[in-house]
């Protein structure tokens, strides 16, 4: 059990106080635990308090069994964290001694979930806790005036009736074990004139996002750039990062020379909104891989077990180390995000939106609409409490580790640059520069500390019980008239910079050899596959249970000669399963890795080429252990002929089948995403079924379409399956002899199917070739993916 002891205090603790105005001994309101051991009624305007007269230093009074004067300025909240040993269920009250008091100029607005806390009180010796917390309060100041920091807050751990003061939280980090920055790769970032155009699409017109904008990013520091939804935060950031490189002009330079985009792209690490994981990889086995990708083969497997170690216990993560990454949380995700760029210790760092998701953002834009509606404060704040508690980002506890993680490391020499919507006051303090946008253009660039003094200046100055941050998004929002984007924007152009610039160094990060990349990424394709219950098991089992099926409904129909025409619709069957189930689930699942490759392969973990290679090699033992099991499954069930050259010939085209499916899906999924490749897929494999001669023969194509049987998979399929079955100069087939068998004689099926029985070798090198040729072109379609959305 911690006990933390900050500077300021929340309406919520102010309720705390009407509830007992109300002579409610013990109450309980979302979870919020209020409790007294005065039996006296307690006396005070809280509606006064928190109404439009807020922060006015009358004192107020609680009328006792004794007179009791007022408590003077300093006003101190308590709150109650977790320990390992704490039970769930359990509550805690705090017990006011009549002395205390509360001076309202030091009340100020926070929000989160505010379940379990204690009530302010300024003297240790006033506090009584009686059990634990259930969970850890989260918190957030909205004066900046009141100049509390996190270095300021005075934490205590051990019983609650004996504090004992800590030098620093257990949900704060420690980076003392993981290297610092040389003073020589340290990385200043500085742009002039950066303009971007994005195009609207075919024949409607380009938009200029971002309108010749500068700035100067300073090593060692944390810099967020801020601005309402569509000012160009990302844009900016994906600029910076070298991300986007298409209808870019202006200069970006790396300490005072133009930046060598190869050399910085090894130096620097790009980490997006969204957590982009292997879920079915452990986190010890995702830093494992990252290690093995990210650093040199000269760095010993001791040496990178020592590194993962390191990160692993500066961001708080050993405790999941056996944790796959479909089951940590938010937070945790997010953390191991960082913690996989950290590996090769990366001089610059981007962060899209580190600590919020969309619905996050759209609670906290909303939070900052109700700020002057002081009736309705409560009943608003409850509800989106109850919003932001139900998984909509992340929340305020691992916001602030979060971000005070990333402060650390930049205090190490790292430049580390983050887009943020609106952080809260406590947040924003932790920022060392902030760049502000609105409309594409530059509203404020410096330090956090001299924001209110910039927009005192600009003549809208910021109240004083207002977060900044809020404030200054509601300027760029135009919320208080347009004038004010001209004025923000001139101010901020005839200001100077202070930092001067470093010597460049373009010595960057060595990458792994080709061998490496694909030693690693195919070992962790084998460990996916083992683990994964759709592309392994499940594909094993249809396999199995189609297998089954077919036998049953064709049972021993390759040897009756009544049935040959049944036969030759069970060999089109057998193509269309391998075609479609095949096809099918590589456009299911290929486009949800494409956010992994796309953050991967951006920060070089491995070239394209690599991991192309090893996603078609990983799939070969799968898709054979399917073939094999189908194959013998129906071959036997089925009757065909039992002959060694026969079976291993309706194998082969059965993989190869099989290959080419999956190589056709491949290049769907390279393109288009799920709802749209599984339209297209099917769609584009009804001409390969039109022209592989089994609905019309070969011979009865119009002669203008008959080119469509040369690109048709599924025609040197069904071909060769007809050879493995019916060439070879099979003789005679059974007929029963109370039945009339039209196809007796197996060459006469032949010529009515316009196919030949020695077209096997044909059929083998026509789909090795449209296998090779798919390949290729999902190769040049997945690189040119890569390429466009840059």
């Amino acid at each position: 059990m911690t006990l933390e002891r900050v500077d300021w205090v929340s309406p919520l603790d102010a309720r705390c106080l009407e509830e007992q105005h109300q002579e409610v001994e013990r109450s309980e309101r979302n979870g919020h635990v209020c409790s007294v051991n005065e039996t006296e009624r307690i006396s005070a305007d809280v509606t006064y308090w928190l109404g439009p007269n807020a922060g006015r230093t009358e004192p107020a009074h609680w009328p006792t069994t004794g007179k009791m004067p007022p408590m003077d300025i300093s006003v101190r909240k308590w709150r109650l964290r977790l320990s390992n040993d704490t039970q769930k269920g359990e509550s805690f009250k705090c017990d006011v001694h009549p002395s205390a008091g509360v001076n309202l100029d030091k009340i100020n607005r926070q929000y989160g979930s505010p379940r379990d806390f204690a009530t302010c009180l300024e003297n240790e010796a006033d506090l009584t806790v009686h059990s634990s917390a259930m969970e850890v309060i989260m918190h957030e100041v909205s004066n900046p005036d009141d100049g509390v920091k996190s270095e300021s807050v005075v934490r205590y751990t051990g019983s609650a009736e004996n504090p004992v003061t800590l030098t620093q939280d257990e949900g704060n980090t420690n980076t003392s074990n993981f290297a610092q920055v040389p003073y020589e790769q340290r990385v200043e970032i500085e742009f002039k004139n950066l303009v971007y155009t994005a195009s609207l699409g075919f024949r409607k017109g380009k938009k200029e996002i971002l309108h010749a904008i500068n700035g100067r990013f300073p090593q060692g520091q944390l810099i967020a750039i801020m601005g309402p939804s569509g000012a160009g935060k990302s844009t900016l950031l994906d600029i910076l990062s070298g991300y986007r490189i298409r209808g870019v002009k202006g200069f970006v330079n790396t300490n005072g020379t133009p930046r060598n985009l190869k050399a910085f792209r090894k130096s620097s690490c790009y980490i997006t909104q969204d957590d982009r994981l292997q879920p079915l990889l452990t986190t010890s086995e995702n830093m494992q891989i990252a290690a093995d990708l990210k650093l040199p083969l000269e760095v010993s497997q001791s040496e990178k077990a020592e590194t993962i170690q390191a990160i692993l216990n500066m961001l708080g993560l050993e405790q999941t180390r056996n944790t796959r990454a479909s089951g940590l949380s938010g937070g945790q995700r997010k953390r191991l995000s960082i913690a996989l760029e950290l590996v090769n210790n990366p001089t610059v760092m981007f962060l899209d939106e580190p600590t919020t998701k969309h619905k996050f953002y759209l609670l906290s834009t909303s939070r900052g609409r109700i700020r002057h509606k002081s009736h309705f404060r409560f009943t608003l704040e409850e509800a989106l409490i109850g919003l932001s508690s139900s998984g909509c980002g992340l929340d305020s506890s691992s916001c602030s580790q979060c971000i005070k993680l990333l402060k650390d490391l930049a205090g190490q020499g790292r430049t580390i640059v983050c887009t943020i919507h609106q952080p809260s006051a406590s947040l924003f303090q932790l920022f060392d520069q902030v760049y502000v946008l609105g409309a594409g253009r530059c509203l404020y660039q410096g330090s956090t500390d001299n924001l209110v003094p910039f927009l005192g200046q600009v003549k809208y100055p910021c109240p004083q019980y207002h977060n900044p941050a809020d404030f200054v998004i509601e300027l760029a929002c135009e919320e208080y008239g347009t004038d004010i984007i001209d004025t923000m924007v001139t101010t901020t152009e005839e200001s100077t910079s202070l930092v001067q610039p470093q010597k460049d160094d373009e010595g960057g990060l060595q990458a792994t050899s080709s061998t490496n990349q694909l030693k690693v990424l195919l070992r962790r394709g084998f460990i996916k596959t083992v683990r994964d219950q759709t592309l392994t098991y499940l594909r094993v089992l249809v396999n199995v249970f189609v297998g089954l099926m077919l036998g049953t409904l064709y049972w021993q129909a390759g040897r009756d000669g009544t049935k040959v025409l049944d036969n030759y619709n069970l060999l089109f069957s057998i193509l269309m399963h391998h075609m479609m189930s095949t096809m099918m689930l590589t456009i299911l699942t290929f486009p949800n890795e494409m956010s992994i490759l796309i953050k991967e392969h951006f920060n070089r973990w491995y070239s394209l080429k690599m991991y192309y290679a090893s996603v078609t090699l990983i799939d070969i033992p799968v898709s054979v252990v399917c073939c094999v099991l189908f194959s013998i499954i129906i071959y036997g069930m089925t009757g065909q002929p039992y002959e060694q050259d026969r079976f291993f010939m309706f194998l082969v085209i059965s993989m190869l089948v099989v290959f080419v499916a999956q190589s056709f899906g491949l290049m769907i999924g390279a393109v288009f995403n799920v709802v749209n490749g599984t339209f297209l897929g099917p769609t584009l494999s009804v001409p390969m079924m039109m022209f592989a001669g089994f609905g019309v023969t070969l011979n009865d194509l119009p002669t203008y379409l008959y080119w469509g049987s040369y690109i048709s998979y599924l025609r040197y399929g069904l071909e060769g399956f007809v050879g493995a079955i019916y060439g070879l100069e099979r003789p005679t087939i059974y007929c029963p002899d109370d039945a009339y068998c039209h196809y007796k004689y197996p060459k006469k099926f032949l010529q009515d199917i316009a196919m030949k029985g020695d077209q096997f070798g044909n059929d083998v090198i026509a789909l090795l070739l449209i296998l090779f040729i798919l390949r290729v072109i999902a190769y040049v379609l997945l690189r040119y993916k890569l390429m466009a959305i840059r």
